[in-house]
């Protein structure tokens, strides 16, 4: 199964990283330590497993692979609960004090003493599906009404577990960029609050809740994870996720954090065409990648801040890779175990299997039999329909 992973069917550059502080200015680590503070004290919150893939690492001749499971968080099946939740609940909390002139805790507002004010309040936001949902469950838990566009390709099973949570679900022709155009027009023709996980001019503080609250999910490992990794694959999209890590990882372990690579899909490569360019660079998607998280034409200029001083790598891989990087998991080698990983959970995964078994690229990233690698598992099995296909294609 591993020959499937031809580094001949990847992309790569290697990029001349800036010098800065954006890995503690964007994203301060008291944003880091408020977000963990009120996440850790919701109900039902536990950290998440990270599984050593020993037996994969032997074969691959590395020291440790450890992936980080994302799936069981919250029930929501992925990391994404931890930011849109999040960033609801501070997005309600400023608008009541702008109203009111009053400072009301994120606790009060979970305890439903606002309600009667935050009904009269919509957040809405664009989705490729796990965003959406975090916000759909968060809007219900802090009392707030819920819209949510997505795009043509949305499996209608995600859009049924937004609904799940009381949002309105509309769905738009076109791609997820389109979505986003739509929903900040419509936001702001009827006076409803955006709640993204990417930036645009004068939109910073929401993305930066929401990559606020994914740091929870890098405190746990960095609990857990001693010595530090030396190598973090990281899924790209809009670079929320990458940003928010490897900033987290750089407020811990300074110097001695893990070199970073990017990961997106051939089909979707935006920040591996503002590597190449060392600007921020859109892309025209003309087809949809099956890694449905990681569709986005369009990077935010908040993660690109920190990913241009903090990345190593950029890599872009072909969609052939998900099928098998997903068996993979589900049917794992040796005493490895058998994990629920969705498409967009296991671009690291397909990444790190493809440069392990080629000289030149491990020469490249200064891999050899002593590294340590961490890969997030962005995802479970969040369109049961879809993962039971591809497992048993």
């Amino acid at each position: 199964m591993l020959d499937t992973f031809s580094a001949d069917t990847i992309k790569h550059v290697s990029y001349a990283r800036h010098t800065g502080e954006a890995f503690k200015s964007v994203i301060t680590p008291q944003d880091f330590t408020d977000a963990s503070s009120e996440i850790m004290s919701w109900e039902r919150y536990t950290a998440t497993p990270l599984h050593p893939l020993k037996s994969l690492a032997q074969q691959l001749n590395l020291d440790n692979i450890f992936y980080k499971d994302e799936g069981p968080r919250f029930g929501l099946g992925s990391f994404k609960a931890l930011g849109g939740a999040y960033a609801a609940a501070r997005v309600l909390q400023r608008e009541l004090y702008n109203k009111f002139n009053k400072k009301i805790s994120l606790s009060d507002l979970r305890s439903g003493k606002y309600v009667s004010l935050t009904k009269a309040i919509t957040l809405v936001s664009a989705t490729d599906g796990n965003h959406g949902r975090s916000l759909a469950w968060g809007a219900q838990k802090f009392g707030a009404d819920c819209k949510i566009y997505i795009h043509a390709e949305v499996s209608e099973e995600r859009a049924k577990a937004m609904r799940y949570f009381g949002a309105d679900v509309i769905r738009i022709d076109g791609d997820y960029d389109d979505s986003v155009r739509i929903t900040k027009t419509n936001a702001e023709e009827n006076n409803w609050f955006i709640v993204s996980d990417t930036s645009w001019d004068n939109y910073i503080q929401p993305p930066t809740d929401v990559m606020a609250g994914y740091g929870v999910m890098t405190n746990e490992i960095t609990q857990e994870l001693s010595p530090p990794p030396s190598h973090v694959f990281l899924q790209g999209g809009v670079g929320g996720l990458a940003a928010s890590v490897c900033a987290a990882l750089r407020q811990k372990w300074e110097k001695a954090s893990p070199r970073v690579i990017i990961v997106e899909p051939d089909l979707a490569s935006c920040l591996y065409a503002s590597a190449v360019k060392d600007t921020l660079t859109s892309v025209q998607i003309t087809e949809e990648t099956i890694m449905a998280g990681l569709s986005c034409g369009e990077p935010s200029p908040l993660a690109w801040n920190i990913l241009r001083e903090e990345a190593s790598d950029f890599l872009s891989i072909p969609d052939l890779f998900i099928a098998p990087a997903m068996k993979l998991l589900a049917k794992p080698i040796g005493n490895d175990p058998a994990i629920e990983a969705g498409e967009s959970a296991v671009a690291g995964l397909a990444a790190i299997i493809t440069v392990a078994q080629d000289t030149a690229l491990r020469n490249d990233f200064r891999i050899d039999k002593t590294s340590r690698v961490l890969l997030i598992g962005s995802e479970g099995a969040t369109d049961r329909a879809l993962y039971d296909k591809i497992i048993s294609g």
